[in-house]
């Protein structure tokens, strides 16, 4: 089935505006401002509502399409937390206004924590194992293992495994696995291991590098990957997730990798489509692809 996705009611996240390849989001009690290479259309608000509204400016290095550095108003902190909260889950992240234009969360994942948490306390197994890689600051890691999962969170840079831990430790959880991993490397010794996993959780960026220096590369990488899961999957007690940011990568190509992959699985229901934001002049803000099945008999 394919679906539109987006944000519910969450107090402490909306997008106000969009356009002119920009963004306006509240976080909490502060304002950002900062590049949004999706938003080709006008902003609704003016020029002097922004300037007014917003706590901090991402501004953009010349010559350089993510690197930048934020201009900050007196009394903008540089680090805060917010809240988020689903039925009995209470997660607080910690956000910091980074180099590269990223504050720590991707709100639109919030379908996704939703199913992650109401899933994996539906399967079968005592205490699943879930494996979360490209995990970055951990939502998903948290979501996960606030149901009683047994979590393992990888990625392949330190200082994020840090800050995912921060995350954890303020969400009041603990005994998350912590790996700074190559993805591929790792998928392919835990095959040879014969290691099964109950839920796997994939948010691979279209280029990055692994801790020394792997390439991955998304349309060269993703299908072996793939193959690489359904073999670490558990047929029968499953969920599986995966986000894709790439432009114009559709979620199409994953229904095609999907099906090929995981054609053995008891798959039960699955979902496919686009994540959103909505600002409040009704604006969608398309913001990637997902792809997530279970074996588990209720809608997903």
């Amino acid at each position: 089935m394919y679906s539109f996705l987006t944000v519910e009611n969450w107090l402490d996240y909306e997008l106000i505006d969009s356009g002119n390849f920009e963004k306006l989001e509240r976080f909490g009690a502060y304002i950002l401002a900062r590049p949004e290479p999706q938003a080709i259309w006008d902003k609704k608000l003016s020029a002097g509502d922004w300037n007014r509204m917003a706590h901090a400016t991402f501004k953009k290095e010349k010559g350089s399409s993510e690197k930048g550095q934020w201009v900050l108003k007196p009394n903008m902190p540089e680090q805060w937390f917010i809240s988020y909260r689903y039925q009995e889950l209470q997660l607080r992240f910690r956000l910091g206004l980074s180099s590269f234009k990223h504050v720590g969360i991707f709100p639109e994942q919030d379908p996704n924590w939703k199913f992650l948490y109401e899933q994996a306390r539906q399967l079968k197994t005592a205490k699943p194992k879930i494996l979360n890689m490209f995990a970055y600051t951990g939502a998903a890691s948290l979501a996960a293992r606030a149901t009683g999962a047994d979590v393992t969170h990888l990625d392949s840079v330190k200082v994020v495994n840090y800050w995912a831990r921060e995350n954890m430790e303020a969400s009041q959880l603990d005994n998350i696995r912590w790996l700074v991993e190559d993805a591929m490397k790792f998928a392919r010794r835990e095959v040879k291991r014969g290691n099964i996993y109950q839920g796997i959780i994939l948010d691979p960026p279209a280029y990055g590098r692994g801790p020394n220096g792997e390439k991955w590369q998304l349309e060269d990488e993703l299908n072996e990957l793939l193959k690489l899961c359904s073999e670490l999957l558990d047929p029968e007690d499953h969920l599986f997730l995966i986000n894709l940011y790439s432009l114009g990568f559709s979620a199409f190509i994953l229904e095609n990798l999907i099906n090929q992959s995981f054609k053995y699985h008891k798959i039960t229901e699955r979902q496919f489509g686009e994540l959103y934001l909505q600002d409040q002049g009704k604006r969608k803000l398309p913001l990637g692809t997902f792809y997530r099945f279970s074996s588990v008999k209720e809608k997903i």
